[in-house]
């Protein structure tokens, strides 16, 4: 396996080819591969720390990190993907975005709106499902917390 870079950048530090590559990374996870049409661009990109593992064939994994009070109460994780399945990225970048709102946004809880299908990767990292079963752009839906200790890090 190729040398993954892990990257944590705020909206304005994005470059233009960055946040060009993560628009076109989810688009083609998204919208091609999973056939959703939805809205990406919901102006939430702005106020969220954008976290990806990148190597030299670049981005592999992305997911972000919206502040707390902007999306809910609490902090959220979003467009979660991994390009290559079943070998750990998943786990691994869900692990850093709850790193960067715990010691970003000092964040106590983490809402996620799962894929159903990936509640067992989720419910492995510590999230409890919190509502019923939902629809979102076609796809069966599940919201999940989870509780942060701050003294301990993930």
């Amino acid at each position: 396996m190729l040398f993954m870079e892990l990257v944590i950048k705020k909206y304005q530090e994005l470059t233009l080819d960055e946040l060009y590559e993560i628009l076109k990374v989810r688009a083609e996870v998204f919208v091609v591969e999973q056939h959703c049409v939805y809205q990406d661009m919901d102006d939430f990109d702005q106020c969220a720390v954008h976290v990806f593992l990148r190597d030299d064939d670049g981005i592999q994994a992305y997911l972000r990190v919206i502040e707390p009070g902007k999306a809910g109460e609490d902090a959220a994780i979003g467009r979660v993907l991994s390009k290559k399945r079943r070998c750990g990225l998943g786990t691994e970048i869900v692990y850093a975005g709850i790193e960067a709102a715990k010691s970003r946004m000092h964040a106590s809880k983490i809402r996620i709106a799962a894929q159903t299908y990936v509640r067992s990767l989720y419910e492995n990292i510590g999230f409890k499902q919190s509502s019923e079963e939902f629809m979102e752009d076609g796809i069966p839906h599940i919201e999940m917390i989870l509780s942060i200790d701050q003294k301990n890090l993930v």
